[in-house]
């Protein structure tokens, strides 16, 4: 039973080839795509609308220079955003629930942003390791702990989307087992836990928006302070 609940996690396969690849690349095609004509129709308003508007609440505080991100930002949030959605369909697969797709993308989104800081504004970048007005016996602590956590950003991003997504899986997946367990037993019951399940569904759809949103915004909190 504890195993059937994680199969929902395992990468399909056909043939012995993973078809996360199709997973992954697929559900592209159910945006709308830019026509040349002065009028688009209501979907693809609506869509350009949404894209402008978080590239502009995203790009805000940042400096000029770190626009260049705005087309890769708002590409990665379209992408987290179709995933995270598209896997709480049933019989559907959820990329983003495997941390090596994550790290994947917190790994070299992070490594970016660090090397543009170090080319850009190598003495800004590394003083960040150092506040300052630290007194002289505390600096050798400070160095060792601002590099610590520097590099644990990756695996904070990465791990935080996967375990997320994760739980709220295996929680509505619990839920729905004993609503169809109960049904026969105890219809009251089941039909309670039926609206539970329903109203946990609901939840992980925000948590599932919400973490897409919050993967991109630390990625931008990283890039704000490299550029």
């Amino acid at each position: 039973m504890m195993l059937s609940f994680f199969d929902q996690f395992m990468s399909p396969t056909f043939l012995g080839i993973p078809l996360i690849v199709l997973a992954v690349a697929l559900p592209w095609v159910l945006y709308p795509t830019p026509a040349q004509r002065w009028l688009n129709n209501r979907l693809l308003t609506l869509q350009n609308w949404f894209i402008f508007r978080f590239t502009q609440q995203l790009l805000l505080p940042i400096n000029p220079g770190g626009h260049k991100w705005a087309t890769i930002l708002a590409s990665l949030m379209v992408f987290l955003l179709t995933m995270n959605i598209l896997g709480l369909l049933p019989y559907t697969f959820t990329p983003t629930t495997q941390l090596s797709l994550n790290m994947g993308l917190a790994v070299p989104f992070w490594l970016a942003t660090v090397i543009i800081g170090m080319r850009n504004q190598p003495t800004h970048a590394l003083g960040h390791l150092l506040p300052e007005g630290t007194p002289t016996p505390l600096i050798p602590v400070l160095i060792i702990i601002e590099t610590i956590s520097l590099f644990i950003r990756p695996l904070a991003l990465g791990v935080r989307l996967t375990a997320n997504l994760t739980a709220g899986h295996l929680l509505i997946q619990l839920i729905a087992t004993a609503a169809f367990v109960l049904l026969p037993l105890m219809p009251t019951v089941a039909i309670l836990t039926a609206t539970l399940l329903f109203l946990l569904t609901l939840l992980e759809v925000a948590v599932a928006m919400i973490q897409a949103y919050v993967f991109v915004l630390l990625l931008s909190l990283y890039l704000q302070e490299n550029v």
